[in-house]
């Protein structure tokens, strides 16, 4: 890629100026590649849609709560329900641009390149770089703005204005910083490491807005760019994670103490009979109480004790498994949330209603472990060890 024969365009995924914007430059320059701002995945999934083929509904959750990719899913369907609102807003399907891009380039015989980090990998970096405060707030923004009455008009082509984007970024840095690492300059980095990698000399890349000054930035400087191998990495790195370390001392306490009785010659038979009955009945009142199935809530109440013990394991996520093989997740779910209006159009998203039995079971559990079996069991367990 020769940097003079490089033509970046900064569109608004749901614009239909941005579009045209898009068709015109690529009808008119004839590039050698169109690079565009999609990974496979999502390239895949638009021309699919492009082509009229029909995808497998049905969304696997028993898959994405085994491998732990809820928050992963959560991110996702919270960002496809806002890009999709505003889309039915604006009478503009979100990706319109891209889906213009590639037409173009079919049209003109330029080469596609995909561009852009694996959507699974940048979100998973999102979630490791954010601390547990900034997924609070992150949580709240989102509330906030799902429950807003604020029906002012969106100007959409405003947003590609260099001062909104930069009023937007700073918003979003301030909120979550590390969120707008992994997600904004994480990326810049990526695509324009893609960008410096492609053969041919005439290219026009197609970005969102936010991304222009960045990936310029960096192909300026080029020795800037992280190793390719640090920004698809998902292990989470940090500090000492001290919140996971005091919650995984109470179920360890916990057997401590059991342990400390024992030794003592105190009869415990009683007390793990309770601390079993508590455990199971906490787990089935959690999850029967947000709604779920008979059998789910027996389940969540079944494994309760040997959740609370095993600082790796939590009930909500096997009520949930077995709440989810009643109700089938399909995309329709995802795409009707942004057409709640009310309670009951919530209490009829399957989504919304496994995600409530998983918490619902694990905050049964929770009060379970944090006060009544502390109360009820090992406290007093404790002062017989030590003769009070």
């Amino acid at each position: 890629m020769r940097r003079e024969c490089l033509k970046i365009i900064g569109t608004a995924h749901v614009s239909q100026n941005s579009v045209e914007e898009v068709k015109e430059a690529i009808l008119e320059d004839k590039p050698e590649v169109v690079a565009i701002e999609l990974d496979r995945g999502r390239y895949i999934r638009l021309m699919n849609e492009r082509n009229g083929i029909v995808e497998d509904d049905q969304i696997h959750i028993t898959k994405i709560i085994k491998e732990n990719k809820v928050g992963v899913f959560l991110v996702t369907t919270i960002l496809s329900y806002m890009q999709n609102k505003i889309g039915d807003d604006l009478d503009i399907k979100p990706g319109s641009e891209m889906i213009g891009a590639i037409d173009a380039a079919e049209e003109t015989g330029s080469r596609i390149a995909l561009i852009d980090r694996d959507i699974n990998i940048t979100l998973q970096r999102v979630l490791n770089h954010m601390s547990t405060w900034e997924k609070l707030k992150f949580i709240y923004g989102i509330i906030g703005g799902l429950l807003s009455s604020d029906d002012e008009e969106l100007d959409v082509e405003a947003l590609k204005e260099q001062s909104a984007i930069d009023e937007a970024m700073g918003y979003f840095k301030e909120i979550s910083p590390g969120a707008y690492e992994a997600l904004v300059n994480e990326r810049d980095a990526y695509l324009a490491n893609s960008i410096l990698h492609i053969p041919e000399d005439h290219v026009i890349a197609v970005v969102g807005a936010g991304h222009k000054e960045g990936i310029n930035r960096y192909l300026d400087n080029p020795e800037t760019i992280p190793p390719h191998s640090e920004l698809i990495d998902m292990d989470k790195k940090g500090g000492i994670p001290w919140l996971k370390i005091i919650l995984a001392l109470i179920p360890i306490s916990f057997v401590v103490i059991f342990f400390l009785a024992w030794m003592n010659g105190i009869h415990i038979e009683g007390d793990i009979v309770q601390f079993i009955v508590i455990s199971m009945i906490m787990g089935f009142l959690g999850s029967i109480l947000s709604g779920s199935k008979l059998a789910s809530a027996i389940i969540g109440g079944l494994v309760a004790p040997l959740t609370i013990i095993h600082p790796l394991l939590a009930a909500g996520w096997f009520s949930g498994l077995a709440e989810a093989k009643f109700r089938k997740v399909r995309k329709q779910d995802i795409n009707n949330i942004g057409k709640i209006e009310s309670f009951r159009d919530l209490w009829n998203n399957n989504i919304f209603r496994i995600l409530l039995v998983v918490v619902g079971t694990n905050l049964g559990v929770s009060l379970a472990t944090l006060v009544i079996l502390p109360s009820q069991v090992f406290i007093p367990l404790f002062m017989k060890i030590f003769g009070g």
